[in-house]
């Protein structure tokens, strides 16, 4: 009788939902996961997360939070905001630093030509995008100066990569690529891309030149998109989280402020490959990043830094994954070549706030 009444008692509530508010309240169960309580039994976890080995039990060791380790028991469970007079940061930071703002970068690596940049650029001149969103393109090198001379103010511009200081006796090539901030802001870039799972894996630079080439790039004033990600045998045995936490490390070990870091979680097997994390993979690995910083940075790095997800994103899932509430934007490949379609990756920014 203990049991039927405190089921009964279970209340939903909703609430207006904006970016970057924490439910206040915990767990709406759906019905299959209620009828397992209510007559006794325990709802079963996968042994294998894809993250790492769990067990079903309730255990801090091995959940970084209520919403992580209730994906792993039942995909039916949801986090609901309570109805509050009150709008409080959800992360325990009363006065955001920063602009808090949904953020979508396009990363178009090495695409294009002057005919179809030229395109591309007027077809996002044209687009009509969601005020409260910050959006960087980063094309090729080579292009960057006719890209900013003809592009929109309203959209700022990114290297894909810079130097780990000065400029100077470096031969560029296209897998070197030794630009120096200097140049990427002589140019008129706000931001340089570094970490790429390509620049970790294909050319061999490791955790620690990344961090150091992060620090440059933000003592010189420019904006760092740091990212992270595992590969696929990485995630099959378990090592998703140790994997991040390493490269985390690489950048909090060097950088010396993280007010101008966005980080962006790309799983190397879903980079190009047309698979996507699913919404929820990809809220488990953001709660756990900002878990992290919490723990390791500090509770306000943790409750202001933006941390996007990259990994085939489109158009067409842009939306499901944008209403997660720890995904706070995306760093997008291919579908960042089409005008119209990145515009709808930008303009997701309200699913996000009619979200419950």
């Amino acid at each position: 009788r203990r049991r039927s009444h405190s089921l009964v008692s279970i209340a939903f509530f909703s609430t207006h939902y904006t970016p970057k508010r924490r439910p206040s309240l915990s767990l709406y169960m759906a019905t299959s996961l209620t009828a397992q309580i209510a007559g006794g039994t325990q709802p079963s976890a996968p042994s294998f997360s894809g993250l790492r080995r769990i067990c079903p039990k309730l255990d801090s060791a091995v959940s970084f939070s209520h919403q992580s380790f209730l994906h792993r028991v039942n995909s039916s469970i949801r986090l609901v905001s309570s109805s509050s007079s009150s709008h409080r940061s959800p992360r325990g930071v009363v006065a955001m630093a920063g602009s808090g703002k949904f953020f979508v970068g396009g990363n178009w690596k090495c695409n294009g030509t002057k005919d179809s940049i030229a395109k591309l650029v007027s077809d996002l001149n044209s687009a009509t995008l969601e005020a409260d969103v910050d959006v960087v393109v980063s094309p090729p090198f080579v292009y960057i100066d006719q890209v900013k001379s003809s592009l929109t103010d309203r959209i700022e511009v990114s290297g894909q990569n810079s130097w780990v200081g000065k400029g100077g006796a470096f031969t560029a090539t296209r897998f070197t690529t030794p630009y120096s901030v200097e140049q990427l802001k002589d140019l008129g870039c706000k931001w340089v891309i570094l970490g790429h799972s390509e620049r970790r894996h294909v050319i061999g630079e490791k955790d620690e030149f990344i961090g150091k080439k992060a620090a440059y790039a933000l003592s010189e004033g420019l904006g760092v998109i740091a990212c992270i990600g595992e590969k696929l045998e990485e995630r099959e045995s378990g090592k998703t989280f140790d994997v991040c936490f390493d490269q985390l490390k690489a950048f909090a070990d060097a950088v010396p402020s993280w007010d101008n870091v966005v980080v962006a979680y790309e799983p190397v097997w879903a980079i190009g490959t047309g698979k996507v994390a699913s919404p929820q993979q990809a809220q488990e690995v953001h709660v756990a990043v900002r878990e992290w910083l919490k723990k390791n940075v500090s509770e306000e790095v943790a409750s202001k830094t933006r941390i996007i997800y990259g990994g085939s994103v489109n158009g067409g899932n842009c939306a499901e994954l944008a209403k997660e509430e720890d995904i706070d934007g995306f760093l997008v490949g291919g579908a960042s070549l089409k005008g119209p379609e990145f515009a709808t990756i930008v303009n997701s920014v309200t699913s996000k706030k009619v979200a419950a």
